[in-house]
C-alpha cells in the first residue's frame, strides 16, 4: 500500500511541476514547409524600395510580436503560447526566401496567416526582403 501511495505522490508531483513550466518551453517543434514552397524563388528584387516597403509592412503587422529588431521581443510576445523566434539568428536567416514566404502567408498556432492581411504576394516578398536585413 505504501508503494502505491508513494507512486501516486511521485506522479502528482511530476504533473504539478509541468503546471509551472511555461508553455513556450515545449514549443521547439519544427515548422515543415512543402518542397514546392521552400524552393520558390523571390520574384521581388531586394532593392532599397522593396526593403523600405517590407519594413513598413513589418512595422504594421509584425513588430508588435517580433520586436523592432526582429528578436521576438515585441510587446505582445509575452502574451503568446509560442515563441516568436529571433530573425537575427543564423537558423532563421539560413531558411530559403520561399520558406519565409510560406510561413508568413500560412501562419501556424499564434502566428496568424497573412495572405488576407497582406493580399499582394509581392508585398509579402518585400517583407521577406526586409527580414533579410535583420542580422
Amino acid at each position: 500500500m505504501k508503494k502505491k501511495i508513494s507512486l501516486l505522490i511521485a506522479i502528482a508531483g511530476m504533473f504539478s511541476l509541468f503546471a509551472f513550466v511555461p508553455a513556450k518551453t515545449f514549443q521547439a517543434q519544427p515548422w515543415p514547409v512543402p518542397d514546392a514552397a521552400k524552393n520558390k524563388a523571390n520574384p521581388v528584387k531586394a532593392d532599397a524600395a522593396s526593403i523600405a516597403a517590407g519594413k513598413e509592412l513589418y512595422g504594421t503587422h509584425c513588430k508588435s510580436c517580433h520586436g523592432v529588431k526582429g528578436k521576438g521581443d515585441g510587446p505582445k510576445a509575452s502574451q503568446l503560447d509560442t515563441e516568436c523566434g529571433d530573425f537575427t539568428k543564423a537558423s532563421f536567416q539560413s531558411q530559403t526566401d520561399g520558406a519565409l514566404f510560406f510561413k508568413t502567408s500560412e501562419g501556424r498556432k499564434d502566428m496568424p496567416s497573412y495572405k488576407k492581411k497582406i493580399p499582394e504576394a509581392n508585398d509579402i516578398w518585400a517583407v521577406v526582403n526586409y527580414l533579410r536585413t535583420l542580422k
